[in-house]
Order: structure tokens, then sequence, then C-alpha cells
């Protein structure tokens, strides 16, 4: 796993949007890996599995997990049904963060082919490498998978597209990128779960920057996470909770924050997020108990006092109201 670590003794004084993504991004829980290759050639066109059926397949016990293509060489494009096609070529990435049904192609158009149809039955005892087209010009594409908790990835939320296409540009991220592809292109042995063996660490840092980058630069849109974060009323109060969900936080003390009334700020959270602002405080603290609880060694009581409860007793039903599982159970 890789997590950063906030100071919980700060609360954040500004509603700087880039802080906070930094922050929200370091905090992530992230667990994955590459699980397929696909060498097309022109004419090819697939279709990917429901989120149901990719969750199955390859993170059981997951409601969803994202998705992501790296585009080794060639160009392709990437669409879902009956929407509009975003083209990606040779180091670009390709986020599909709710898993949610997409069509991929390259620049002739064909029949398009069930994913599914072309896979093998698991367990795999190797890397699966797909192979699809007519002969002609060739596009490689490493395929990966996220699973994470993280509000981002909350389909519910919708902070993000539900697919979308980042070029990296140069540098370090770009650097990171082609290590990740020449990695998995290097790789034949699947995990158990049908994903790569070997350290995850790489995709996920790649994932972390490509998530960066698109967020620093993403338009407004009208609601959800992301437009919460560049909400006057509502960043320096998500700023707050963030980086201290240890306070004793009150709709009145977070209000003031903003220098806006209880009922405009509880307003916004409803319009913006989709639940009351104390409810939020709730699940983020939830999230990062989660987060301490898998992630350091930290007793349930000491967990417990990060997120603001002074009772072991009264946190362990919280979480497990919250999560469906008791603190315990969560290492």
């Amino acid at each position: 796993m890789c997590a950063a670590r906030i100071d919980h003794d700060r609360v954040p004084t500004g509603p700087d949007r880039n802080t906070t993504l930094v922050e929200m991004l370091g905090r992530m829980h992230l667990q994955g890996a590459v699980f397929l290759r696909g060498r097309y050639t022109e004419a090819w066109a697939y279709r990917s599995p429901t989120p149901e059926a990719t969750a199955a397949l390859l993170s059981p016990g997951s409601a969803r997990v994202a998705l992501f293509h790296l585009v080794a060489t060639g160009r392709c494009w990437t669409a879902l049904p009956g929407g509009e096609r975003h083209w990606a070529r040779a180091g670009d990435v390709v986020v599909a963060p709710y898993g949610d049904v997409h069509v991929m192609g390259g620049a002739a158009d064909t029949e398009v082919v069930s994913m599914e149809d072309l896979l093998e039955p698991t367990p795999w005892r190797t890397l699966p490498v797909i192979t699809l087209g007519a002969g002609g010009p060739r596009t490689d594409v490493v395929c990966g998978y996220l699973s994470s908790d993280h509000p981002l990835f909350d389909p519910r939320l919708r902070a993000l597209p539900p697919l979308f296409v980042v070029s990296v540009g140069s540098g370090p991220a770009r650097d990171w990128v082609r290590a990740s592809i020449d990695y998995a292109l290097a790789q034949t042995a699947p995990a158990s779960a049908g994903g790569l063996q070997g350290p995850t660490e790489l995709p996920e840092l790649v994932v972390r920057e490509v998530l960066r980058t698109h967020l620093a630069s993403a338009p407004d849109i009208e609601g959800g996470w992301l437009a919460a974060l560049g909400d006057p009323v509502l960043a320096p109060v998500l700023a707050a909770i963030h980086g201290a969900p240890q306070e004793r936080w009150s709709v009145q003390r977070l209000a003031r924050l903003s220098l806006v009334s209880v009922s405009l700020l509880d307003e916004r959270f409803r319009s913006r997020l989709g639940m009351p602002p104390i409810r939020y405080l709730a699940a983020w603290r939830m999230h990062v108990a989660g987060d301490l609880l898998g992630s350091t060694t930290l007793g349930v009581a000491a967990v417990a006092r990060r997120v603001g409860y002074e009772s072991e007793e009264a946190f362990s039903r919280a979480f497990k109201r919250h999560t469906g599982r008791s603190p315990r159970d969560a290492r």
C-alpha cells in the first residue's frame, strides 16, 4: 500500500484547491494491477463488460473497479455506448473511474466484439494477451484496474467524468507511464485474481499522477466532489474536514469557516454532494479510519481518537454501521 500521512493536528486555513487535491490523492487506498495486454490491428473494436462483471472478474468482493488503459503504441479511441469518441495516442492514459461499459477501437470502423468473448476463463495461467483485428497498422494497449473506497471513485458522487483521456506530458510522470508500460509488457505470470504478480506501486503512482493532472486542469462542473473543491463556500470546509477529522466539528463551526449561514452551508452540501455536512463528516472519518486500520499498527482506540471519537465502543459501532464490518476485521 502506498499512502501519505496528513498532519492531523493542523487545520488548513484556506481553500487551496491544489493542496486539497494533493492531500486527497495521497490518502487514497489503491489496490490493483495490470491484467491484460492488447495487440490490435486495423480494423478492430471491442466492448468492455459491465462494471459488475469486471469487478467480479478482477476484484471479487468489490462492487466496482476503476479501469485504466495505457496506450503503448499506435492510436485508438474510446467511447461510452453511443457517446463521443475520445482519441488517445502512444503514452496517453485512458481512465474509466467507475468501470462503466465502454467501447475501444481503431481508425477504421468495424463490428464491435465483446471482450468477454475474447478472454479465456479464469484462473489464468499466463497474463492474457488479446489479439484482435484484420492485420493492419498495430496498436498496443496495456490494461489495468484499481479498487478504492475513496469518495472520488464513488459512482453516486460522480466527481469524475465516466471516461477521459490524459496526456501526461513530459517529465517524471511520463517516465512513470513509460516504465509502467515496459514493466507490464515484460510480465507473463498473473496473480491469483487475474492481475500481475509482483509490486503494484508503479501502476498506482501512474494513476495518482494521471488523476492529479486531470483534476488540476479540469473545468468546473455543476455538481459532485470535484465541483465542491472549487466552490468558495465548500472548499474551506472540505479542507478543514479532510485535514483535521478528529476535530469536534459542528455545523455552526463549519459554517463560520466560510462566513455563511448554517442553512446555506447545508443547502450547498446537499446540492453538490447529495448529503448534509455532518453526514459527509462521518463518512470521511470512516474513510480515514479504514485507511489507518489497514495501513498502520495503531490500536482501535488510537484510531478512534484520530477521527474524533473518545469512546472506542462508539467508534466501533459507527464503523460497523458505515462499512458493515468491525474495526478489527478491517485489519
